[in-house]
């Protein structure tokens, strides 16, 4: 059987998706008549199929992603240049709760984790330097290294500092949400041991900070003030080799899949995403809230245009009411800054077919399944709640899966169209919309969603997506750690003094 070339995603549609590129004069049939594409039009973009005013809606996905600049005909290549957002500033929302069952059988899975004191469990068991402040990179990168050259790593996961630029010369909201997320790498179960790397005189002080840990283990998270000691070296290694004697003797064992937590994010998206890949994700996301475990979606800018379904599917009106200020609270973030709510999609998004921040955000939110949505989170926040989460972060990529990690996940899938190699501190899967991208960079690409398109069924596809990420929080590297691609960035809004 012949493959498709084009998708109308919803029946309310008003354009097609283009499967394969499409030249002028090509016929579409669809909803019983032909529609004759009318100029070159490139894969994973939109084709109208009836004629549409200038001022109209075009709809996707069953919803409006903007509105006709011009007066449009069927067999139109929709795009930036032709089609305008319809988002504008700050919104009041009224409460529509939608009931949505998950009719997935409980498969009773496990995977193999890292039981720590506390109860909680790790994908990963690594030695973690943090610094509190970026004065100490350095010596937090030439303690990793010399611990890497003693140990070759024998034992552990990996060893690594987290270097970032921030912990003093900041105020208000931007040191608060420095202190947090750094708390919040420091209790994170993929860690074995940590060791908290302080100058002695920054705004992040180090004893106030070692207080907002709470009740740690204090035998594999430990403070060193370098300022107070006379060589940072040796009494860093000092601590540093206890901690990976430590690290050393925890092994992994059978954990039931209920305890994974895994964040949904997505970056150079294209006009695919909501069909494969994103669907994919979300698809995974219900099965591991159906198993009691947890998922997490952020990039707050990009719900715009799709926030609504999310609010419905709040399960409480306090959960609706959180959900509102956390994209009013982003609207007016942009608009104090003078940015528009509704320029967001990136060059790449638009040449890969991405038009306007609707069209983007109805098919980011796929990522999330069809979950109730269980918490609402802040910047920084820790996850108190099974099954689906929003967060409250930026839509950059390295800023959103950074928080995505802080707040608690394990990994990351990270769904793309154009491909990054990146990663955060925790495993970051990159799960390919589009088999030519999958096919090119097998060194970024950890599963490929593309093949959707290829003739694969979604019931086909999932159970192996499963198998593989079951397979990577159980130790099998994802991409980024394989090859060394690792970092942390942490959102900043204010003053730098």
């Amino acid at each position: 059987m012949a493959l498709a070339t084009y998708l109308k995603i919803n029946p309310a549609d008003s354009v097609v998706v283009c499967l394969q590129p499409k030249k002028k004069g090509d016929v579409i049939d669809i909803d019983g008549r032909q529609v004759i594409v009318n100029q070159d039009t490139p894969a994973g973009h939109k084709i109208l199929i009836k004629d549409t005013a200038q001022g109209e809606d075009i709809i996707k996905y069953g919803y409006p992603i903007g509105h006709a600049k011009e007066d449009l005909k069927a067999g139109d290549w929709v795009n930036e240049e032709n089609l305008k957002t319809n988002l504008e500033g700050k919104l009041e929302y009224t409460y529509h709760p939608v009931s949505q069952s998950l009719d997935i059988n409980k498969e009773n899975r496990n995977f193999k984790g890292y039981i720590r004191k506390n109860g909680e469990v790790g994908i990963r068991n690594e030695i973690w330097v943090v610094p509190t402040v970026g004065c100490v990179n350095g010596i937090a990168e030439n303690l990793v290294k010399e611990l890497k050259a003693e140990t070759q790593e024998e034992g552990v996961d990996a060893i690594y500092a987290w270097h970032h630029n921030y912990g003093c010369s900041q105020l208000s909201d931007d040191h608060e949400n420095t202190r947090k997320i750094l708390r919040d790498i420091c209790l994170h179960p993929n860690a074995g041991a940590v060791l908290v790397l302080s100058l002695g005189c920054e705004n992040n002080q180090p004893e106030a900070f070692m207080k907002m840990l709470g009740d740690y283990d204090k035998s594999r998270i430990r403070l060193l003030v370098t300022q107070q000691v006379d060589d940072e070296m040796e009494a860093g290694m000092d601590i540093l080799r206890e901690l990976y004697e430590i690290a050393k003797q925890d092994v992994r064992q059978e954990v039931p899949v209920g305890k994974l937590r895994v964040g949904l994010k997505c970056g150079g998206s294209d006009g695919f995403s909501g069909i494969t890949a994103n669907p994919l994700v979300g698809e995974f996301s219900d099965w591991l809230v159906a198993q009691g475990g947890t998922s997490v979606l952020t990039e707050v800018p990009e719900m715009f245009g799709a926030e609504t379904i999310l609010m419905n599917r709040c399960r409480t009106e306090e959960l609706f009411h959180q959900t509102v200020s956390m994209i009013n609270n982003f609207k007016e973030y942009f608009l104090s800054h003078g940015e528009p709510v509704g320029e967001n999609p990136s060059p790449g998004n638009k040449a890969g077919g991405i038009s306007t921040l609707e069209d983007k955000a109805l098919g980011c939110t796929q990522k999330c399944g069809k979950a109730p949505v269980s918490g609402v989170m802040e910047y920084g926040d820790r996850l108190q709640h099974d099954g689906l989460n929003l967060l409250s972060a930026p839509g950059n990529d390295l800023v959103a899966a950074t928080a995505l990690a802080a707040c608690g996940c394990h990994l990351v899938l990270f769904t793309t169209g154009r491909g990054t190699p990146f990663g955060t501190f925790v495993p970051t899967m990159k799960i390919a919309t589009n088999p030519d991208l999958a096919r090119r960079k097998q060194n970024w690409i950890d599963f490929s969603a593309g093949q959707l398109i290829e003739g694969r069924t979604m019931q086909k596809l999932l159970p192996e997506f499963i198998d593989k990420i079951l397979s990577v929080a159980s130790g099998e590297p994802a991409k980024n750690e394989e090859n060394g691609y690792r970092e942390i960035s942490i959102f900043k809004n204010g003053v730098t003094l």
